[in-house]
């Protein structure tokens, strides 16, 4: 064992380092995950096949473990820390180890360290678990504000996300994370249109959403509706073109899909798939990076962990992806737009209403056939929900939904032949891709630690 780490050792390090390091982190994203979103776009160009995505084409693949260090099903702060720094750690606890005290220094901060440029950009808040491992070291991922206050100390080049989680604490005794941001010398933009329009003028830059929802998290792919809501494609752009203000220096990123996992969390098909795919465009753009710096880039593409145990089957030998491409709309916006109808007319939403909103939103009664056990079902829950008075929510994990659309949400499902296993994280493998210079150290089975102790060889950090 000792002579084999020897000699990958002595084979990175002889090798030309890679310049440019791409990171992307699909969080929630498990194999079928990806394998439902290939069904799924040959579905509806009405084959029976898979249509690949930019990154399953990638040369090398392989499968990950994820567990924690103190449990087989991780949480994003644990599995984070270990891709990020190659230490396992508990559940809860971000960027340290077990004893809450010891921090795990990231490769973002051993590139940093080395003088190069590096960038962090997510589709949830900037100082969630998984971007938050790249800079910081607390002994609870809930620890939002200090999460920020160490994200202005990185003094790393460029950040990309929804918005501050806390950016104040409860009293207001300590500046709020805007203030310290700007005292440590980012500027802070909103929305990509503010980036172009001279933010790469600045020296370090924090670019949020125009307007972050309240929960801090950019919008479902399904969602947006204008260029003006910021996704990953668009911060993977913009962190390209600031690290690039200075070539020589070269650049680590790491880009998380953050929002797969919250679609998994509530078990939302379609919404899961079309996150996939808004996660895929923003690996297509560092792809055409990569083909105009082959010998110098390095793309790895992985997940934290699998989330909602994703079955691509209930049982019937039958897989109907293509009925996704009906619904326009995630259960969290269907939900919010329900609540926001009634609290502006001051009514509860009649049945006629609810099969006006689901038949142009999810495709039902008119795209989608609706079995009358599934009427049935919708209906009830729809009595359930309104039939007392104002609706009452579930909450999922990141958003609240009333039990008529998460219903509609289990039908959508079931009639796509999707089955879920849990509403929370599971402990399957995850996928890992890689292509360009020393990609083909990622093969075969690993455990999540080995990744960014391969990139350090690799890029000799």
């Amino acid at each position: 064992m000792l002579l084999a780490a020897f000699l990958f050792v002595f084979a990175a390090s002889a090798k030309k380092a890679p310049k440019y390091v791409f990171y992307f982190i699909g969080d929630g994203m498990g194999v079928n995950q990806v394998m439902a979103t290939q069904y799924y776009l040959s579905d509806i160009e009405g084959t029976l096949g898979w249509k690949p995505l930019c990154f399953t084409q990638f040369p090398y693949a392989g499968m990950v473990i994820t567990h924690s260090a103190n449990n087989y099903v991780t949480d994003s702060s644990a599995a984070g820390t270990a891709l990020a720094s190659g230490q396992k750690t508990d559940n809860n606890v971000l960027g340290v180890l077990p004893d809450r005290k010891t921090p795990c220094e990231s490769i973002a901060e051993m590139a940093h360290k080395k003088g190069l440029r590096v960038a962090i950009g997510t589709t949830v808040c900037i100082d969630h678990a998984t971007p938050g491992v790249f800079y910081a070291h607390q002994a609870s991922r809930d620890n939002y504000h200090e999460i920020g206050i160490e994200l202005s100390q990185s003094g790393f080049e460029f950040f990309g996300g929804a918005d501050f989680h806390t950016p104040f604490t409860k009293d207001d005794s300590d500046e709020g994370n805007y203030v310290q941001a700007e005292k440590a010398g980012y500027t802070i933009l909103h929305g990509y249109a503010e980036y172009e329009n001279g933010g790469k003028d600045n020296e370090k830059v924090i670019l949020f959403d125009t307007d972050p929802a309240d929960d801090h998290y950019c919008k479902f792919a399904v969602d947006r509706r204008d260029d003006s809501q910021l996704g990953l494609e668009q911060i993977t752009t913009a962190a390209i073109d600031f690290m690039m203000k200075d070539p020589k220096k070269g650049f680590f990123m790491m880009m998380e899909g953050g929002k797969i996992d919250q679609a998994c969390h509530g078990n939302d098909a379609a919404t899961t798939v079309k996150e996939i795919i808004d996660f895929d465009n923003a690996i297509k753009i560092a792809y055409e990076f990569y083909l105009k710096h082959k010998d110098e880039t390095l793309i790895v593409v992985t997940a934290d962990h699998e989330t909602g145990a994703m079955g691509l089957s209930n049982g019937n030998y039958r897989l109907n992806a293509k009925v996704l491409e009906n619904q326009i709309m995630s259960e969290g916006e269907l939900s919010a737009l329900i609540e926001k109808k009634g609290r502006e007319t001051g009514e509860i939403p009649t049945w006629d209403d609810i099969q006006e909103l689901l038949k142009t939103n999810y495709g039902f009664w008119d795209k989608v056939r609706i079995s009358n056990k599934q009427n049935d079902k919708l209906l009830q829950s729809y009595v359930e929900t309104f039939g007392m008075g104002p609706q009452e929510l579930k909450e999922e994990e990141y958003y609240k939904v009333d039990k008529m659309t998460d219903e509609a949400s289990r039908i959508m499902s079931e009639i796509a032949q999707i089955s879920w296993g849990t509403g929370t994280h599971s402990g399957g493998y995850v996928p890992i891709y890689a292509i360009g210079a020393g990609s083909e150290q990622f093969t075969g089975q690993m455990d999540n630690t080995e990744i960014p102790m391969k990139i350090k060889a690799i890029a000799k950090y």
